[in-house]
C-alpha cells in the first residue's frame, strides 16, 4: 500500500489556478523528484501536503489514513493541523534556523516542545531531555556536523545550516521528508555537500519528495520523477524514461534547456 496518496488536488489564489487536478502516489522508501519551471506549482504542492496551505479540492492520505478530504469537513479542523504536519518533514529553500539557538538546540527544539505536552513529561523530564539530546547529536553526526553542534547559525556556512535543517526535519521521524529546492540558496561550491546528504538518505530508503532544479540529481537519485507545468502534472514515470525519452512535448521543451550547448 502506498504511504502517500494524493488525489485530484486543486488550489487557487484569487482567480489564479496554481494546482490543477494533481494526483500521484508514493511508496514507502521511495524518492520522488518533482521538476518544472518556476511558477509551475511545485512549492504550492509541498505546502498543501504540509498543511501550510489548504487545498480547494482533493484528498490527501498517509498510510491509508485520510488527512484531508475537501468533501469531509471533519478532516479540515484547524485544531488537527499540527498533528497532521508531523507526517511530513519539510526542508525549505531558506534554512529557517532560530538564530538564538545552537545547531544542537535547533534540532532538539521541536521534539522537546512536543514532549513537554505529554502527561509523563514532568516525572521523566531529565530522562526525556537526555534521550532527545542523544538523538539530536546522532543526527548531526550523520550530517557530518559533529564538531559544529555548539555553533550558532551565523557561525555556519549555508551548506552547514541546510544540513542542520535536514537534521531538524528528521528529528520528528516523519513518514515523508520533503525538500523544497534545498540548494537554491547555496553557492555552487556548497551545493554538493547538501546533495550528498540527500543521496545518502535516498540510499537508506528514506521516503522523500524532492523539488529541485538540479536535473542530474533528480534523474540519478529518484525512483520516480514528476514534471509539472502550469499547475499540472504533465508527465511522470521512471526518471530515465522521463529524462531521456519524454513522451510529452512540454517535457521535451523544458529538458532541452539543460542539454543545449
Amino acid at each position: 500500500m502506498a504511504i502517500l496518496e494524493v488525489e485530484h488536488i486543486c488550489k487557487s489564489f484569487n482567480r489564479t489556478e496554481v494546482l490543477r487536478d494533481i494526483s500521484f502516489s508514493l511508496e514507502k522508501g521511495q524518492a520522488v523528484s518533482i521538476i518544472g519551471s518556476s511558477g509551475s506549482g511545485k512549492t504550492t504542492l509541498l505546502r498543501c501536503l504540509n498543511f501550510l496551505e489548504r487545498p480547494d479540492q482533493g484528498v490527501i492520505k498517509v498510510g491509508g489514513e485520510t488527512l484531508f478530504d475537501s468533501a469531509d469537513p471533519s478532516t479540515q479542523l484547524e485544531t488537527a493541523i499540527r498533528k497532521k504536519r508531523l507526517h511530513f518533514g519539510l526542508v525549505f529553500q531558506s534554512f529557517n534556523l532560530f538564530p538564538q539557538y545552537t545547531a544542537l538546540e535547533n534540532v532538539m527544539l521541536a521534539k522537546e516542545l512536543l514532549a513537554s505536552e505529554q502527561p509523563e513529561y514532568k516525572a521523566r523530564k531529565k530522562e526525556i531531555h537526555e534521550e532527545i539530546h542523544a538523538q539530536a547529536e546522532e543526527l548531526l553526526l550523520q550530517m557530518g556536523l559533529s564538531n559544529r553542534m555548539g555553533s550558532y547559525p551565523h557561525q555556519l556556512s549555508g551548506g552547514q545550516q541546510q544540513r542542520v535543517a535536514i537534521a531538524r526535519a528528521l528529528a520528528l521521524a516523519p513518514d515523508i521528508l520533503c525538500f523544497d529546492e534545498p540548494t537554491s540558496a547555496l553557492d555552487p561550491e556548497l551545493t554538493g555537500e547538501v546533495l550528498r546528504v540527500i543521496k545518502e538518505l535516498a540510499d537508506k530508503k528514506t521516503t522523500m519528495i524532492i523539488v529541485t532544479h538540479e536535473m542530474a540529481f533528480a534523474r540519478d537519485v529518484a525512483d520516480h520523477t514528476i514534471f509539472m507545468d502550469d499547475g499540472l502534472i504533465v508527465e511522470q514515470g521512471d526518471p530515465v524514461q522521463v529524462f531521456e525519452s519524454p513522451k510529452e512535448e512540454r517535457t521535451k521543451q523544458f529538458l532541452s534547456r539543460f542539454t543545449q550547448g
